[in-house]
């Protein structure tokens, strides 16, 4: 689609930097284009002169979802698409516990900027109406004990027309519908100042799992899930984060860790 016809506002990249200005953060590098911002942070993750660095881009043409196979549809400038560097390792047996403080970091973010309430559901989603509008999808490098990590975000902003998100099913939501004003500058400047907020926390991995719990409402959540290694769906009742981020899952009375799979909350 040729620049001039988007019918989004361009992104403001200097107003992100300004605002993060100070912060470790404030690396922030904007992109129209590109594959994967997730796949361009890859091999930036253990140099130094990208600790804190944010690749952002409007469009990504091979973006994707956590199952392989899976896409993420956005089109131009409608959606805030990003990666971010940790500034610091975390120990590698932690790695499990990002996806939820990313969560956090994000529910804060959108909060903050818009005043729009997302509802966060295992493993790595939020949600809005009950339509999907943020997914998460993190990568890292590990070296012995430690791992550098990217934190990987979409976040589905403007409503383009229907036609361009026909394929998406279930229909997602979009910011917009809450917050008429949305702006995904302020979005993302929010976003990463909860990073630095609460990047302590994530040599607190427990701390982190209960947080997450109690913000998505989790223990007791009614969810039907779909396992990746087997043919095998089960619905019960959640009774937490089990170690390693497993979703504890009450069915009959019996425990199951769930570890991968598809899960849709009832």
């Amino acid at each position: 689609m040729p620049e001039e016809t988007v019918p989004f506002p361009p992104f403001d990249v200097v107003h992100v930097k300004t605002a993060l200005r100070g912060t470790l953060f404030a690396d922030v590098r904007y992109v129209a284009e590109t594959g994967s911002t997730n796949d361009d942070a890859t091999p930036l993750l253990a140099r130094a002169d990208a600790a804190g660095a944010t690749l952002v881009a409007d469009e990504q043409t091979a973006g994707r979802g956590r199952k392989s196979g899976r896409t993420w549809i956005a089109p131009r400038a409608s959606g805030l698409l990003f990666t971010t560097i940790l500034p610091t390792t975390i120990p590698a047996a932690d790695l499990w516990v990002v996806p939820f403080w990313v969560a956090l970091c994000v529910a804060d973010g959108i909060a903050r900027a818009c005043g729009v309430h997302i509802d966060l559901r295992w493993p790595n989603d939020g949600f809005l109406r009950d339509r999907k509008v943020v997914g998460i999808l993190c990568t890292s490098r590990v070296a012995g004990a430690s791992a550098h990590v990217g934190c990987g975000v979409g976040i589905n902003v403007f409503r383009p027309a229907a036609a361009e998100i026909a394929a998406i099913a279930p229909p997602p939501a979009f910011l917009v519908d809450a917050a008429p004003h949305v702006a995904r500058e302020v979005v993302l400047a929010e976003v990463l100042q909860a990073f630095e907020r609460r990047l302590a926390a994530l040599h607190a991995p427990a701390v982190v799992a209960r947080t997450y719990e109690e913000r998505s409402g989790l223990v007791g959540a009614h969810y039907r899930v779909r396992l990746d290694l087997a043919d095998q769906e089960l619905d019960g009742y959640a009774r937490g984060l089990g170690p390693g981020g497993l979703l504890r899952l009450d069915v009959g009375g019996i425990e199951h860790a769930v570890a991968l799979a598809d899960a849709r909350r009832l």
